[in-house]
């Protein structure tokens, strides 16, 4: 029988930590509910103790996802682990996340404290998670630019202390391949207690190590692998989860291990993390990039009409990536759209069908074909902000010697509000209309357009960041219309920004170094 690896995944937490990758409550949840279809075994869904909203968005995770162990991360402070634990103990399966430094450099330069100190705080700090719940997790921060034996010190007395597992971080992406493995089977020979806890590692990207150094650590007696979807994290991102996993089952002469992920579940996953934070997957990406199984090399080509296997390791089934079987029409009925949505494993109540059947109906209008990857795209569309601000009406002109202009309608309520103004081009025009509408001042940061299937009427997906305070919002809109999908988007963004003033009061709260 194979040896299970624990998948744990922390898009929610690590991953949101990407520059620019903002998520709110719904979207937490709603990432969330995927990575529970996904089956990976623990959700990290947040740093609780870092703003009333992140708490919020982790109660309301913890009480409504059922499946995946969840937990928080907390410092090893009371304040912290008494929030991390608030914030999870509505879950049928919670798990207080604890760290603390290793490194003398940590611990020196950042906390300024001796080691004595630290491994006291860590044995304290584990003791008292352990009593509010049974399973307790401890990273010892920078583990990778720590000494040797300090690290065999700190495992063996947090496990003594009640740590059911033990996380060696590379928090930095210092590691390399052997000297981690090593670092792994140090701890695995060299720890008396070893055997009371489940050793994990969580790889960061910097030196684009995080990977293999995670499968090394496997090789070597890891049995949990901390990962994010799509690779996303601080600075150069974590070992993505998808890489990890396919490796694990493609190479099983290599890796002779089991994870429980459902592997055609991947594909979904991938696009709804980079919908809902607004980070595009590189055309190239390893495993879910668009380029992942296109050839355009001609000898490439002969083979793969010849045999797949001569150039695809990965059948695009495996992952939930086929295209589309059913193309869909302006003469679809609502059973045809409803049966492909559901084939998709989609489940929409009956009111929220009838909305989306609408948003159907409207797009077969444009465009003549709709596909899988069309109705992704709506599904995933579906705003996370309340609409206070609502597009009723959008008109545009531009040309080579014309003055960009437009005309915006909006709805807030029962009152409705038209601006009209000129810009650098239409899209510019219709933000300033919009902005002159909700008197609110923003400056766009990135903005990001796609197609999302092929052809002259691919439906655009646009994504924006947009700063307002120091306040970083990702906003998304689609339609066949570039223009209109960038106005969707900016409103998304807007709409998404007054939402956030229900935290305001929370703007002081500071978050801690992370793993």
């Amino acid at each position: 029988m194979k040896e299970r690896i624990m998948i744990f995944d922390s898009t929610l937490r690590d991953g949101e930590q990407t520059p620019g990758a903002k998520l709110n409550a719904k979207e937490k949840l709603e990432i969330a509910r995927q990575l529970a279809r996904l089956n990976v075994d623990v959700i990290e869904a947040g740093f609780p103790i870092s703003s009333s909203g992140d708490f919020k968005a982790v109660q309301r995770i913890s009480r409504e996802i059922k499946g995946p162990i969840i937990t928080a991360l907390a410092r090893t402070v009371k304040e912290d682990i008494d929030c991390a634990w608030d914030s999870i103990k509505e879950s049928e399966r919670p798990r207080i996340h604890v760290f603390l430094a290793a490194s003398d450099l940590h611990m020196e330069k950042k906390l300024r404290k001796s080691p004595e100190q630290c491994l006291q705080e860590a044995v304290e700090a584990v003791r008292y998670a352990k009593s509010l719940t049974k399973d307790v997790e401890y990273s010892l921060e920078d583990a990778t630019r720590a000494r040797e034996d300090y690290i065999l010190k700190v495992v063996e007395a947090v496990i003594d202390a009640g740590a059911t597992v033990v996380n060696i971080p590379d928090t930095v992406g210092y590691a390399v391949p052997q000297e981690f493995g090593r670092l792994i089977h140090l701890i695995k020979t060299k720890v008396p207690n070893i055997n009371k806890a489940i050793i994990s590692v969580h790889c960061h990207n910097d030196l684009g190590l995080a990977v293999i150094n995670s499968l090394v650590a496997v090789e070597n007696g890891a049995r949990q692998v901390e990962c994010n979807v799509n690779g996303i994290g601080e600075r150069a991102g974590n070992a993505a989860l998808e890489e990890i996993v396919l490796a694990m089952k493609i190479r099983q002469d290599h890796f002779p291990y089991e994870t429980g992920i459902i592997a055609n579940e991947i594909y979904r996953t991938s696009r709804t993390v980079s919908k809902l934070s607004g980070i595009p997957i590189p055309v190239n990406k390893a495993v879910i990039g668009i380029n992942a199984f296109a050839h355009s090399s001609g000898i490439h080509q002969d083979g793969v009409l010849k045999d797949k296997s001569t150039y695809e390791i990965i059948n695009a089934d495996l992952i939930g990536g086929q295209a589309a079987q059913m193309v869909l029409t302006a003469r679809s009925g609502r059973h045809a759209v409803r049966h492909q949505i559901e084939s998709m494993n989609y489940q929409l109540t009956e009111e929220d069908f009838k909305k989306f059947y609408v948003r159907f109906k409207e797009l077969s209008d444009k465009k003549k074909e709709v596909y899988n990857e069309d109705l992704e795209a709506m599904l995933i569309d579906i705003s996370f902000a309340e609409p206070t601000y609502e597009l009723e009406y959008l008109q545009t002109v531009s040309g080579t010697r014309t003055i960009p202009a437009a005309v915006v309608r909006l709805k807030k309520g029962e009152e409705i509000f038209e601006e009209v103004s000129s810009g650098a081009g239409p899209i510019d025009a219709a933000y300033k209309a919009i902005d002159r509408i909700t008197k609110i001042d923003t400056r766009l940061e990135n903005y990001n357009l796609r197609a999302v299937t092929h052809g002259m009427d691919a439906l655009g997906e646009v994504s924006i960041k947009i700063n307002h305070e120091d306040k970083n919002i990702i906003g998304r809109g689609v339609s066949t219309d570039i223009v209109e999908a960038s106005v969707k988007a900016y409103l998304d963004g807007i709409n998404k920004l007054i939402n956030m003033t229900i935290y305001s009061n929370n703007n002081n709260n500071h978050a801690a170094e992370k793993v």
